[in-house]
């Protein structure tokens, strides 16, 4: 890109940054000037037409495959792309935490078809680069690629609608380094894993605490693309491999979908980049040691971008290319294996419409759904590994052992992959779930991913079941902006409930029914209980003085024979209860009715189910 676009570009993204300050900042007289002068800005922009003869060549292949460009050369080169070729369009989407929008490219052999309404018969696939800013790879591959496409020099997908989100992280893209990528070789500068409020988005698509993540939903169910790409850059170890993929865990998926990705989809995409010479590998989900004893499949959960889609019956998977090879070699991995993924899906797209179609008729209320998940050892296979040798030598540095790679002794050889996993528990998927008006954080999360309800318009008497938190366990450490639980249990009780109007009836007979069962029953991983959404419940706000409850306490036991009982046989059998009088106090509130009902009582009910 030369200096005059660069200035360009660079210049728009300040127009808008201002403007954004001016708005955000109730500046309104500033902020129509800023407007007016952005609106000129374009205005002339866009009259000045681009040669037809214009010199597409990327920031990345002008630099010699070292470099990567700014957030604002992106967006221009898109811009420019759009501008010249009908089958390209750009659309500015919600926003992002940085202030700047979130931005959608589209290609279409068709040029009058839209994204939002493609055509039956036509499949979409959505691919996202620049979640990690730092992992570039598939920024620069996506450009090269719906160039080609643009421009007619590589084949040309009669069935399948691409869909580009440029660059996903515009905060981390815009706070560039060159060092933060510790082990990374290239690009020379790079921006940075953070958003603009710090968070990894790779970890948000459930809980949704960003704007980038509500406005990615936004895009995703608009689109309901039958495919999802993740670009990424990764190392976990050291080996022979430029590419490798990590689909979703396929049983997750579940049913015949999941299956035709894992025999199907999966095999040949391998095929079809071993007949281009390159080789492909799962993603080797190990840390710090060599892979030769083998590795569980990387589980991805609905916190993560493939995960997050595959509950709604996209096949997604994340390309993991490796950093330390060279930069220009993992770009053009990434740009091969999407060539690759578009060729697949143009050639199978009944297969994969009839399949997604019917994967919504699975899960239906009275079915058994599993919300954890273990791995199937019974279930392993192996296949042949090209990697380094190993070995843990003495650190120089600090004594201990490290490991070591030596690249120059390759070899190939079996190694074990735990690619199958199992339910370890799970839950009877009711007929709707009832949700207070209150929820209203909940509520908003629900919309967010056109999940249909009802709200109730008089007070109602109903059978509902209720679940109450048993056991749970939380992380000791930050993250994500969250102190999550896990190994969460219930007990759940039957009881005839006053349901308020005003509340929600959520039903679970409708797409979104996966989204509702891994977000709603609180021992799901992922559920919105896990990630806090509802620690008021665990606080008891209402107590008791001692020295009144004492009273209290014995006219209960003088009241209830059975209690009393209970009380005195506990007291036998556990001396540390037995030596707490305050224990013995809080056991007897918590069974009289003085005690809080709401208090580690889950304010969601299930109905039916």
């Amino acid at each position: 890109m030369n200096r005059r676009k660069l200035k360009k570009a660079v210049l728009i993204e300040e127009l808008c940054r201002l403007n954004y300050i001016c708005v955000n900042h109730r500046f309104m007289k500033k902020a129509a000037i800023c407007l007016v002068v952005i609106a000129l800005f374009l205005h002339g922009c866009k009259e000045e037409s681009t040669p037809s003869n214009t010199d597409w060549t990327t920031h990345f292949e002008a630099s010699g495959g070292t470099e990567t460009p700014t957030y604002p050369e992106v967006i221009y080169y898109y811009t420019g792309l759009a501008e010249e070729f009908s089958q390209i369009t750009i659309h500015e989407m919600g926003p992002t935490d940085s202030g700047q929008p979130l931005h959608l490219v589209t290609y279409a052999a068709d040029a009058s078809i839209t994204p939002f309404e493609k055509p039956e018969g036509m499949l979409t696939m959505l691919i996202n680069n620049g979640i990690h800013p730092g992992e570039s790879d598939g920024i620069d591959a996506s450009m090269m690629l719906m160039r080609d496409l643009a421009i007619g020099t590589i084949k040309v997908p009669e069935n399948v609608l691409l869909a580009v989100i440029p660059v996903y992280n515009v905060g981390g893209a815009l706070n560039r380094n060159s060092g933060t990528r510790t082990n990374q070789n290239g690009p020379k500068e790079h921006g940075f894993r953070g958003n603009a409020r710090n968070y990894d988005l790779n970890r948000d698509f459930i809980k949704a605490d960003t704007r980038n993540a509500r406005s990615f939903a936004e895009i995703f169910h608009r689109l309901n693309p039958d495919l999802f790409i993740d670009n990424h850059v990764s190392n976990g170890a050291d080996y022979q491999y430029v590419l490798t993929h990590l689909f979703t865990q396929h049983n997750k998926l579940g049913g015949e979908l999941g299956d035709y990705m894992h025999d199907t989809i999966m095999p040949a995409l391998e095929d079809s980049l071993a007949a281009k010479d390159w080789d492909i590998t799962p993603y080797v989900n190990v840390f710090n040691r060599v892979p030769e004893p083998g590795w569980n499949q990387f589980m991805d959960y609905p916190r993560y971008s493939s995960g997050y889609t595959t509950l709604f019956n996209s096949i997604g998977m994340m390309v993991e290319t490796h950093m330390l090879k060279p930069y220009d070699q993992r770009v053009m991995g990434t740009y091969e294996l999407m060539r690759s993924m578009i060729d697949i899906a143009d050639s199978r797209v009944n297969e994969i419409a009839n399949l997604r179609a019917n994967a919504k008729l699975r899960n239906k209320a009275g079915d058994l759904y599993p919300v954890t998940w273990e791995v199937d050892t019974a279930n392993s296979r192996s296949f042949n590994f090209k990697g380094y040798e190993g070995t843990m030598e003495a650190s120089e540095l600090t004594g201990a052992e490290r490991l070591k790679y030596h690249r120059d002794q390759p070899f190939t050889r079996p190694v074990k992959f735990n690619d199958h996993y199992k339910g370890a528990s799970w839950v009877t998927i009711p007929d709707a779930y009832v949700i207070p008006h209150g929820q209203w954080q909940i509520m908003d999360r629900l919309m967010e991913n056109e999940i249909q309800f009802n709200e109730l318009e008089k007070d109602s008497l109903m059978m509902v079941s209720v679940y109450h938190i048993d056991s749970f366990e939380t992380y000791s450490r930050a993250y994500e902006g969250h102190m999550p639980h896990y190994n969460t249990k219930v007990r759940i009780s039957k009881e005839q409930a006053l349901i308020p109007a005003g509340s929600y009836w959520v039903s679970t007979q409708q797409d979104g029914v996966r989204y509702l069962l891994e977000t709603l029953e609180p021992e799901a991983t992922d559920s919105f209980f896990n990630w806090n959404y509802f620690d008021t419940i665990l606080q008891q706000k209402e107590g008791f003085s001692p020295y009144v409850w004492e009273d209290k306490a014995m006219e209960l036991l003088k009241n209830d024979a059975e209690l009393a009982r209970e009380f005195a046989t506990k007291k036998a059998a556990e001396p540390d209860f037995a030596a707490n009088w305050y224990a013995q106090l809080d056991w007897l509130h918590k069974r009289s009715e003085n005690y809080e009902r709401s208090h580690l009582r889950y304010p969601i009910v299930r109905v039916g189910g």
